[in-house]
Formats: structure tokens, C-alpha cells, sequence
């Protein structure tokens, strides 16, 4: 029977992240993923390693100044897979984000990035709005320009999963997690069982770590003995690719109902998103829903009216944000989503059983320091090994 430091369940971004972390420091480590690396929602972001600029409005500004700290790591570990590039927010006149307040929001955001060159912004002169992609110019009244991160979310995970492979990760595919049967506290020798290409096979390890985004409910469902959860609710989020291509930069647009879209050139074309759409039911189940295609048709139309409002739809895409639940705030309506917080939580149980911990949440920015976080979390229980690597210096 193989044995192992660390099972990680599921291939995503923070999958590939944990198992990184874990083989730099020498762990043995096992990856089950039922499809694909990158097959889910970290295939289905909206492509960005960014601050998250709108967060500050809720307040978030630890998260935004280590979404900023990575954003600036990561350029540096992955050149060829991560990009600066400029950002344009337009004020219109019935902009509900008005020039003043996002001067003080950049302000705060250049600040959170220790006013590094990348980090600063500006204002575009008027006489330069019709060099801006077509972007609509009447009741136009400012336009903000700033710098943030683009990437290819699929590649940069499948990146992050080769590192990990490199060091000595297994990653089984397609592989279902079976079960597992947690032993008893301070033994941590857990019983896995999952089923690799149609055959049964079973093994052991110090620590689970379920990394399986929207389907983590579900595999904590199959462990025993049965472990506590977090109350959770699922938010689709949809973007869609038309033709067009758009030379200047990424647009940060505010929806009909004041919710924020980005609109941005994507391998030749243009790609807008995303929404924010309760969810109920089976993960596997998510696709683009037609009001959500229509809302970002609107959205595109209303800043470029370059686009026609017959516009082909080349191809759309749906993934699935997992965000703790807030008892005092229900899904409805686009803003009680976006206040939501965007902090990834780890979560052991209400016991702290360190044999078993799972990653609720999070973003693709901040994937390598959530990995280093569930390291410094496990560290009570693995074992000492070599230490192979330090992922702050670990060329992608």
C-alpha cells in the first residue's frame, strides 16, 4: 500500500499550489483529479492576477495588499504566462463611482503596492478618449488609467502543477476520490480510497487536503468519520468571447446594475465578464446561462457600440466562486453578492483535526501564499524533510 505525506484532492489552481508547497519542502504528495488540471472553474476566471481594486470598498485592504505583494512576485516568477497591462476605468455621468472617490480608491490601491511604478495611475486627457478602442465618448466625463495583471488561468496551473511534478508530485488522472477513513487524533495515518483509470486502489496518508473548490462539500460528505463544514453558497460566474480585438488595454466597466465588468482582449478577441449568479445543484453541472450572455452583450454594447447588438458569440464559459454563507444576507440582488468577502479560508473542523484540511474559497492571485499558508498550518503534524525549493524563488 503506497503511503504518502499529503493527498490532495482536486487539480485546480490551489491544488497545483498545495502540492508546490508541499514537494518544496521535501513532502511526499499525491494529487486526485477527476478530469483534468485546470478543468474547472481555474480554467473559467477572468484571466486577471490582480489587487482586486473594488475590494477596497468593502473594507478588504489586507486582502488587496497581498493580492498586490503576489501580483508583483508572480510577474517576476512567470514573465511568460503573466502580463502587465493597462487599465481603463471610464466615468460617465451617471457612473455611480464618481472621479473623486476613484481617485481616492487608486490612491489607496498605489499605496497598498508601496507606490511602485506598476502601481501608480493617471488620468487620460480628453483629447486622447477616441484612441481608446471605441470605447462611447458621449456623456464621457474622465477616464482612469491603471496597471494590473493579465494571465492564461489554465496554463499558469498547469505550470504550477509541472513545478510540482518536477519535485516529485504523483498527479493521478482521472482519478475519483472514493473515501476516507480519518484514524484517530495525534495517529495521523488516514485511509484513502479512489478509483484511478477503473480500478480501485487505497492508500495512506498523514493529511487530506481538500482542495476540490465548488465539489468540497461533497468530499468532505465521504470521509469518516463525517468531519464539520462551513456553511457555503455557490455563485456561477460567466464570461463570454466575441470577435473583436482590443489593442489599448482591459476596461473596468460598471453594469446597468452598478455591478463591475471587465472587458478585455483575449487571444484575438474580446472577452467580457464576469456575472454573479446564485447556484444550486451539482457543480459538474454549471454552463453559461442565456440572461447572464445577454447581460454581458448589453454590458459590452453599452461602452462599445463598435460590437453589434446581432454580435456572434464565439464561444462562453462558467465556473463557480465558493463564498462562506452570511446569515444575515441572502443571495439576491448583484450588490449582497459583491460585498460578500473574498478571503479563502482554511478550515480543519471545529476540533482543528489537522488531518484533514479544506480550502474554502479563494483566488487565483493569491494561490501560492494560500499554499505556504496551509504548509505553515500542517506544520505541527509532517514530518521534517529536505527542504527542496522556496516557492517565492521558484521559476514557473
Amino acid at each position: 500500500m503506497e503511503s504518502y505525506d499529503l493527498v490532495i484532492v482536486g487539480g485546480g489552481i490551489h491544488g497545483a499550489g498545495v502540492a508546490q508547497a508541499a514537494s518544496a519542502k521535501g513532502m511526499s504528495v499525491m494529487v486526485l483529479e477527476q478530469t483534468g488540471v485546470a478543468s474547472g472553474t481555474s480554467s473559467c476566471s477572468s484571466k486577471l492576477i490582480h489587487g482586486g481594486l473594488r475590494y477596497l470598498e468593502s473594507g478588504e485592504f489586507s486582502l488587496v495588499r497581498e493580492c498586490l505583494q503576489e501580483r508583483a512576485l508572480l510577474l517576476k516568477l512567470a514573465p511568460h504566462l503573466i502580463k502587465l497591462r493597462h487599465f481603463y476605468i471610464p466615468v460617465y455621468r451617471n457612473t455611480t463611482r464618481r472621479p473623486w472617490l476613484l481617485s481616492i480608491g487608486l490612491s489607496l490601491y498605489a499605496l497598498q503596492g508601496g507606490l511602485h511604478p506598476e502601481t501608480r495611475f493617471k488620468r487620460v486627457s480628453q483629447k486622447n478618449w477616441n484612441n481608446l478602442d471605441g470605447l462611447e465618448t458621449a456623456e464621457l466625463e474622465a477616464v482612469f488609467q491603471y496597471n494590473d495583471a493579465q494571465t492564461d488561468d489554465a496554463a499558469l496551473t498547469r505550470a504550477v502543477m509541472q513545478s510540482a511534478q518536477q519535485m516529485g508530485a504523483q498527479v493521478k488522472i482521472p482519478a475519483v476520490f472514493v473515501s476516507a477513513q480519518l484514524d484517530q487524533p495525534k495517529k495521523y495515518t488516514n485511509t484513502i480510497e479512489y478509483c484511478h483509470n477503473g480500478k480501485t486502489e487505497i492508500c495512506t496518508a498523514k493529511v487530506i487536503v481538500n482542495a476540490a473548490g465548488p465539489w468540497v462539500q461533497q468530499i468532505l460528505s465521504r470521509i469518516s468519520p463525517t468531519p464539520s463544514k462551513l456553511k457555503i453558497d455557490l455563485v456561477q460566474g460567466t464570461h463570454i468571447v466575441v470577435p473583436g480585438m482590443l489593442t489599448k488595454g482591459i476596461y473596468y466597466v460598471e453594469a446597468h446594475d452598478k455591478r463591475v465588468v471587465f472587458i478585455m482582449p483575449w487571444q484575438g478577441n474580446t472577452l467580457v465578464g464576469t456575472t454573479e449568479t446564485p447556484f444550486q445543484g451539482d457543480p459538474a453541472d454549471v454552463k453559461p446561462l442565456s440572461h447572464e450572455k445577454a447581460y454581458l452583450m448589453e454590458t459590452l454594447l453599452r461602452y462599445f457600440p463598435k460590437y453589434s447588438s446581432d454580435q456572434e458569440i464565439l464561444s462562453s464559459m462558467a465556473g463557480l466562486r465558493v463564498l462562506p454563507s452570511d446569515e444575515n444576507q441572502n443571495l439576491s440582488g448583484a450588490n449582497s453578492i459583491s460585498s460578500r468577502s473574498r478571503e479563502t479560508i482554511l478550515y480543519t473542523g471545529e476540533h482543528d483535526h489537522l488531518s484533514l484540511l479544506s480550502i474554502y474559497g479563494g483566488k487565483v492571485t493569491t494561490y501560492r501564499l494560500t499554499a505556504e499558508r496551509v504548509m505553515t498550518r500542517l506544520s505541527k503534524i509532517l514530518p521534517a524533510r529536505k527542504i527542496i525549493a522556496d516557492t517565492r524563488h521558484l521559476k514557473l
